[in-house]
């Protein structure tokens, strides 16, 4: 993994933790985006159909193995796995748990046919979340984000604003009734991404959160 103190955002230069405190309050801001800056991310491969392999992830991380396409597990304030394919997940974690998750991961598979692999520093996260992040998502991703067949722990690989990217719906709040997202974008794309969503939210009422 990177040094520590090497490690930046693809964001960085645009000072997003600024903005916040230059912008007028928007209680009613329709839309809430904030950069997740080096999220922990490890990509696993290995078989699925091989119960061994699958108690093995569950003993490293406690949590299961998601077999189903487009589905997640676990919990996306802690660790949580996402399906990428038949053959294929993305471990997420909070920032700097990067040697932690990837050390158990490796102890546990050691004797499995599989691959773990550290990915983090190839994409960041953006997530976007209230009442309207639906509709941003709408004007420029293809897929069918209808409530009745994308939900919490919903996972696709699709294209949004001609950007390659996995999207994750990881909630929806309770008192609210409002979805969140979490947009995992490779770092060359991060920023016009970002500045999409910006255009994107503007009709809705924009908040940025550090």
């Amino acid at each position: 993994m990177v040094k520590s103190f090497l490690r930046q955002s693809p964001l960085a230069h645009l000072h997003l933790e600024a903005r916040p405190l230059m912008a007028e309050a928007l209680p009613a801001a329709g839309i809430s985006i904030s950069e997740c800056a080096h999220t922990t991310q490890i990509a696993v491969r290995g078989q699925s159909s091989d119960p061994a392999f699958a108690q093995a992830v569950t003993t490293a991380l406690g949590i299961a193995l998601p077999t189903d396409a487009c589905t997640a597990s676990g919990a996306p304030e802690r660790v949580h796995m996402l399906w990428m394919g038949p053959d294929e997940w993305l471990v997420v974690g909070p920032a700097k748990t990067d040697d932690r998750i990837g050390d158990k991961l490796e102890q546990a598979l050691n004797k499995l046919h599989c691959a773990v692999v550290d990915v983090s520093e190839s994409r960041t996260v953006v997530q976007i979340c209230g009442a309207n992040a639906r509709s941003v998502l709408d004007k420029g991703c293809s897929i069918d984000l209808h409530p009745t067949v994308f939900s919490p722990g919903r996972v696709v690989n699709t294209v949004l604003a001609r950007s390659h990217i996995t999207l994750h719906q990881t909630a929806i709040d309770a008192k609210s009734g409002f979805p969140s997202y979490d947009i995992y974008v490779h770092r060359s794309f991060a920023e016009y991404l970002w500045s999409w969503l910006e255009d994107a939210s503007r009709e809705y009422g924009l908040q940025m959160n550090p």
